[in-house]
């Protein structure tokens, strides 16, 4: 498989904390979305909202969208589970990825930082806000079902996209302080191999500090 990505998106960052859960091998071809290539006709043949992630399957076939290919991922290839067995478990999992994925991420698009700046504000500041009452929120949400990860005592789907959008708040200097449950999740899934594998600062097309 290929996965169209860029080290910085979050979107993407899910997707390489998957695969490497799943220990599905994969060639990674970065997008620099800084450069504006997502918004080459060749990128948008493959993903018609010009943004990454893009996985390409074996066969060719081309999947978009961080949640939908999670789900796809789940489907296909079970083992490791990316959610709980629980039903109810299941859903609280999916809930709290989509509070990040619906109720944070748009805030602190590129697109939505460029439009920002058009109209006179100041973007990292207007996205801090909004990251700051995302994540507040989330630390509220995993209240009754956190052990060491989000949703019990197993990495899911709610931890994939929580760490990469914590990476991305530290961007924006916004205060995890009042965040304990959130920041001891973040270190119990620094502890895995996948996670460390999927950090932005070991991709090949992160730059080279120094």
């Amino acid at each position: 498989m290929k996965l169209y990505s860029y080290y910085q998106s979050s979107s993407a960052w899910r997707v390489r904390i998957a695969l490497h859960m799943k220990q599905l091998p994969f060639e990674t071809i970065g997008v620099n979305l800084a450069a504006g290539e997502q918004h080459t006709d060749a990128h948008r043949a493959r993903s018609p909202m010009a943004k990454v992630p893009v996985l390409v399957l074996d066969d060719g076939r081309m999947l978009t969208e961080s949640f939908a290919i999670l789900e796809y991922l789940e489907e296909v290839h079970p083992v490791p589970p990316l959610l709980p067995r629980d039903p109810y478990l299941r859903a609280r999992a999916r809930g709290i990825a989509q509070m990040v994925n619906s109720g944070i991420q748009p805030f602190q698009n590129l697109e939505t930082r460029n439009r920002v700046k058009q109209l006179g504000g100041d973007p990292k500041a207007w996205s801090a806000v909004w990251i700051t009452h995302g994540l507040a929120a989330v630390e509220r949400a995993v209240a009754d079902v956190a052990g060491r990860f989000c949703v019990g005592e197993s990495p899911t789907i709610a931890d994939i996209y929580l760490v990469p959008q914590l990476a991305t708040a530290r961007r924006f200097r916004v205060d995890l302080d009042p965040m304990p449950v959130l920041r001891r999740i973040e270190t119990a899934c620094a502890e895995l191999p996948a996670f460390v594998a999927a950090h932005a600062d070991r991709q090949p097309d992160a730059p080279v500090l120094g």
